[in-house]
This record gives C-alpha cells, structure tokens and sequence, in this order.
C-alpha cells in the first residue's frame, strides 16, 4: 500500500533543535517501513514558508492523495498536521470517503480511519484544540511585542534599503547602512528633480549599482515603494498606522515630500529616448511657443514648430550657437573692479540684518503653537484617563496633535537651517555668477539645466539670436555688474615686481554712488561704521 509523508517545522529553533525536515522525514521513512508501506511521495513545509505557501502545500497534499487514491498519510505528530479546525475538518471528509483511508500519527500513537472509536476522535480532536491554542498564543504574543517595539520607536521588522539590523535578539535596531544609503539617497534626489520617471529611474539606479538586499536588481514598483516609505524621514509605518521611529535619517523632510507630491501628479515626468540640454527651457521670441530640439547627422537643432504656431521663424539654431551665447552671458557677470568686488560681498553679508528679525519673530510664534499642542496632547490624555472619552477619539485627536506637533517641530528646524542658508546664500550666488562660465564648461548635461534654471528665468530664442531674463537674484548682481564694469577700470603698470593699482580715472565716489538706487535690496541698512566713499 502506498503513503505520503507530510514534514513541518514551525519556527528556526525547532529545525537547529532535532526537529528538522530531514530528520522527521527519516523518522517517518523508517515508521512506513516498519508498517510495510510505500512512500508515494513526501511533502515538506518549512518554518521559512509564509502562511499562504504552507496552505497551498496543504492543499496540494490533499488533491494529490485523491488524484492518486493514496490510502495512507503519516504524520509525525497530530501539530506537525494541522494547527486549525479546517483542517482537520478536511481529513476528516477524506477519512470518511473511504474505509481503507488512514491518518498514523508517529509519536501520539494513534491511528485514525473512518471507523476510529469517538475515545481515539476525541483524543485527535484534543490535539488539535490544543495546538490551535498554542499558534493563538504565539500570534498574541508576537503582536504584543511588535507592539511594544513600536513604541518604543523600532520597526518590527526589516528596514529598508539604505538601513542595516544590528544588536542580538530582542534587541535589535537599525542603523544607516554607509555602502547602499549615498545610493538610496540619489534616487530621492533624482526623482525629486522632476526630471525622472520611474521607469527611467530604474534604469539610472540599477547602472549605479543599486540592489536589493539578495543582490538583484530593481524594478519599478520596488523603486516606487521605496519612494513612499516614510522610514527615510524618521517614521514607521506599521498595519497602516504611522509611528514615531528613532532610526537616524539621511533624507530631507523637503526631498521626501517633493518625492511624493511627484508621485500624486498627473503629470508626471515621461520616458525621454533624447535628453536635450535645452528642452523646456527655451522659447520662440516671436510666438513664445516651446523651441523644439532634434539631432541630424550628429547636430542637435533648435526650432520653433510652425506647424503648430502658425510662426514666421524659419532658421534653425544648433545648440552649439545657443551655448556660446550664454557663456558670453556668463562672462558678462564677473566684476572686474576688486575694489567694488569686496564692496558688493560687504553688501550682501550685511543685508542678513533684516531676515534675523522676520526669524525671531516666527520662531516665537512657532514656539508658542508647539507649547498649545503639548497642551492640549495633556489634555486628551488626562480625559482619556478619567473616562471622559473613547479609545477611537483618543487616538484620533492623538495622531492629530502629534502631525501637528511634527509640522511645528519641523518649521523650527526648517528656519535654523533657512538662517544658515540666507547668510550664505547670498554670497554663494554672487560667487558662483564670478565662475559661472568655467563651471558651466565643466559641467554635465544635468548640471548644466541646473544651473540655466538658477541664472535664468526666461530663454528665448529668434531664430538664431538669444535672448534672456535673469532670475531675481542675478537681475540685481548684473545691474550692480554693469555699473561696475562700464566705468573707466584703472590701468596697471608693473614696477619693482609688483602690480601697482594707478587711481581710478573716474572718482570712486561717484562710481559707488552709481550703487545707492541698489542699496534697498542689495544693502538695506547704512554701515554702521561710515566712513568716506573714497576710503570705502
């Protein structure tokens, strides 16, 4: 007579303990030897197997003894058959189809078949209750410690890229993993240009060298999972519900939702075959409609598209023309007077003034609505305490006060790094325009866009020619520029091995002066020091 053999392991310790799959599979070889039996077929159910593989391995049992009318199924004992009364209401169906079919049992001594007395049913029965009460148990108990471990602001289970788990059992933790974080780090970034689809995105990250944790590459809905994980901005979410996590971040709160307004957009970035340096950025003069970019023989080509825009512009423009333009326009840029140079820098510095007022200010205001909040979360919990409330409301109104907490906490962090960047800010704007053209020479396609976006508001092209509007920040650099660089500059001589700057030929007076109607934005406050424009 022929049998199946059915082998479980329900957790790791049980398979390092003596109760691994080869070792129940010999036990049971050697039972259905004793009894005269022949292995059919064995299946096996590892600890490694999620509920709903375990399930089909069940179920493919079942469906084969039939198909093969297999009297027999040998078990090691009646936990290693089933955990579940459905189950066990499936055996007994297939018992009670025919009288020859039996379930054995090894190690509970029991063998049941259609006829079984209700004294060996109800011992199988028993079994079963209890080990369902023991996998009940062991849920209750997992939960309970996720649970825990959530409040304690850990994840209860893998990280994900970018994070590596360290620490022993029970007290694990995750920490920035320094090889694959830089990596995870560019893909937020990239995307959040708004240049990137996902599937072009895939595409980039997998050519860096980004892989999953077993070594293979990415795919789309992988990429756009890890895009909306809140993980990466100190948050875990678990069942649904978002926590405060204390894993370190190495993403910015303003990259990451960048990222996700991206990916809601109904527009979002499409798959490009030909990345053009001036795609959407450049306009016909005459009609304002997009320039259109396309490659023949090797040349890329600018035009308008009068097919469309009914335009009068005819010529074409290669790219190489528009670029020499604007590394003219670059050029253009650069103070040559050091004197005046220094002046500008002083000017931009001092300007700081005016924004540390406007901070301290909304830092007060935002240090009270954050100290409104914890008062109201005191509030809730003390209602909730004194049964004033419902667990539904309590936790409603908790996540509530607790997002706006965030959002408070974040707008005050927000304005310390703002300070940093304004007092930089300007005078790396003004740095970067006195090296713009060598940058720019230097620079890659995408770097390139960056930096036509930051210079320029507006390109447009006629035919051939281009013209342009500065952004805020370098219409007010060039007009201080053009001041500058249109008065009479000093000649220089050598002597006795030094360069020896001659007077101005116009008096510096008067060309500082030339600066005062660009004091209110460039300087908006009188040096506290004064001294005479000449010594200025």
């Amino acid at each position: 007579m022929k049998a199946v053999l059915l082998c479980r392991v329900s957790s790791k310790e049980q398979g390092e303990s003596g109760y691994s799959l080869p070792a129940q599979e010999k036990l049971l070889s050697s039972y259905t030897t004793g009894k005269g039996f022949k292995i059919a077929r064995v299946f096996s159910i590892s600890e490694s197997a999620s509920g709903k593989k375990q399930r089909e391995v069940f179920n493919s049992m079942i469906a084969y003894v039939k198909e093969n009318d297999i009297k027999v199924i040998i078990i090691e004992k009646a936990d290693r058959f089933t955990r579940n009364f459905k189950d066990s209401v499936a055996l007994y169906e297939w018992l009670n189809e025919d009288e020859e079919r039996q379930l054995h049992s090894v190690k509970d001594s029991l063998i049941l078949h259609k006829n079984s007395r209700s004294q060996e049913k109800l011992n199988w029965d028993i079994r079963i209750v209890f080990a369902k009460n023991y996998i009940d148990n062991l849920s209750e108990e997992v939960k309970k410690g996720q649970k825990e471990k959530l409040s304690q602001g850990w994840l209860p289970t893998k990280p994900p890229l970018g994070y590596k788990t360290v620490g022993v059992q029970g007290h694990k933790i995750h920490i920035i993993d320094e090889e694959i974080a830089p990596l995870v780090k560019k893909m937020f970034e990239l995307y959040a240009t708004g240049d990137y689809s996902i599937k072009r995105l895939v595409k980039v990250m997998n050519a860096n060298g980004l892989r999953n944790k077993l070594g293979r590459k990415l795919v789309g809905s992988r990429i756009h999972q890890l895009l909306t994980d809140p993980f990466y901005v100190g948050k875990n979410r678990w069942l649904g519900n978002l926590y405060d996590g204390k894993q370190d971040t190495f993403i910015s709160r303003e990259i990451f939702d960048r990222v996700q307004q991206l990916l809601k957009s109904k527009s979002a970035p499409r798959v490009r075959i030909h990345d053009f340096l001036f795609r959407g950025l450049c306009r016909c003069a005459r009609c304002e409609g997009m320039i259109t970019w396309e490659t023949h023989k090797g040349i890329i080509y600018g035009h308008c598209n009068i097919y469309y825009h009914q335009c009068t512009a005819r010529k074409w423009a290669t790219e190489a023309i528009v670029e020499s333009q604007l590394t003219d326009v670059f050029e253009k840029l650069q103070i040559r007077n050091q004197r005046l140079l220094e002046w500008v820098r002083k000017a931009l510095k001092e300007s700081h003034q005016d924004e540390v007022v406007y901070r301290t200010s909304s830092l007060n205001e935002l240090n009270e609505y954050q100290k409104q909040i914890r008062r109201r979360l005191d509030r809730l919990y003390d209602d909730k305490i004194d049964g004033k409330i419902t667990e539904e409301f309590y936790q409603r109104k908790y996540r509530q006060y607790s997002d706006e907490l965030d959002d408070a906490s974040r707008k005050i962090k927000g304005h310390d790094v703002a300070n940093l960047k304004y007092m930089e800010l300007g005078i790396n704007l003004f740095e970067l325009s006195q090296q713009a053209k060598d940058i720019y020479l230097n620079a890659g396609i995408e770097r390139k866009r960056k930096l036509l976006r930051l210079f320029f508001s507006r390109l447009m092209l006629d035919e051939k020619k281009l013209t342009y509007n500065f952004t805020k920040p370098y219409e007010i650099l060039s007009q201080a520029v053009d001041v500058t660089n249109s008065s009479k500059l000093v000649k220089v001589e050598e002597k006795s091995d030094r360069i020896i700057e001659h007077k101005i030929m116009i008096d510096d007076s008067e060309q500082i002066g030339d600066l005062q109607h660009l004091r209110s934005i460039v300087l908006p406050r009188l040096d506290s020091n004064q001294r005479h424009p000449r010594y200025r």
